[in-house]
């Protein structure tokens, strides 16, 4: 059985409004001063950790608010409902299309698990996946390609569906076609990311995977 593999924030859902509106919340909890949204945008790829992380030197915080930091983010990213029109047009007929045509799909992405699990019951994603494999499921995140290697197992041929630098390059180092939806997360142009495909609207995903995966 053939298996497609997907990223989710910037893949599948537009997540950053809600991923800055849990950040946000910690921060007033913690009564310390907030990001913009476009802040918020430019750190998330590598997990809530590295987040946090850049969060902590962007407002100069000290080290000693790191847990707690944490702890309310998770309160939030977990409690706060996601949107589900935050899931980008076509996606949930691309999915319905490429099980009907046999293939296996799976997640693998750096959001924690809890957060994973409530944005695709929110969302109605969760019923397409098999598999997931999300940024604590394992001791490493992605681009460590054990995550996704994780994610298909023995099911191959596969090929990995995302949006950013960090996709791309777990994608190269697992050995797997990378296919670049481009109206996500990334910050280098397309041309920089090594990819078999690039789409801007899920319709044509259907099409790319048949000709990767025949």
């Amino acid at each position: 059985m053939t298996t497609v593999a997907f990223d989710l924030d910037g893949t599948l859902i537009d997540s950053v409004p809600h991923i800055h509106d849990a950040v946000s919340r910690a921060l007033t909890d913690l009564q310390q001063p907030g990001l913009s949204l476009d802040e918020t945008r430019g750190f998330v790829g590598h997990g809530l950790p590295p987040l946090l992380d850049k969060v902590m030197a962007r407002l100069t915080l000290q080290a000693s608010l790191r847990q707690p930091l944490y702890d309310r983010v998770m309160h939030h990213y977990v409690s706060l409902p996601n949107d589900p029109d935050s899931v980008y047009p076509g996606v949930a007929q691309a999915l319905a299309s490429l099980q009907t045509s046999g293939h296996r799909l799976v997640l693998c992405t750096n959001k924690p698990g809890a957060a994973t699990k409530a944005a695709l019951r929110d969302t109605a994603l969760a019923g397409f996946f098999e598999t997931v494999i999300a940024g604590d499921s394992l001791l490493t995140r992605k681009p460590d390609p054990a995550m996704l290697i994780a994610a298909i197992g023995d099911n191959t041929p596969a090929v990995f569906v995302g949006d950013s630098e960090v996709d791309a390059d777990t994608a190269q180092r697992a050995g797997i076609p990378f296919l670049l939806f481009t109206e996500g997360y990334r910050k280098a142009p397309v041309a920089a990311l090594s990819h078999a495909a690039a789409f801007s609207d899920h319709a044509s995903l259907p099409g790319l995977v048949a000709d990767l995966l025949p």
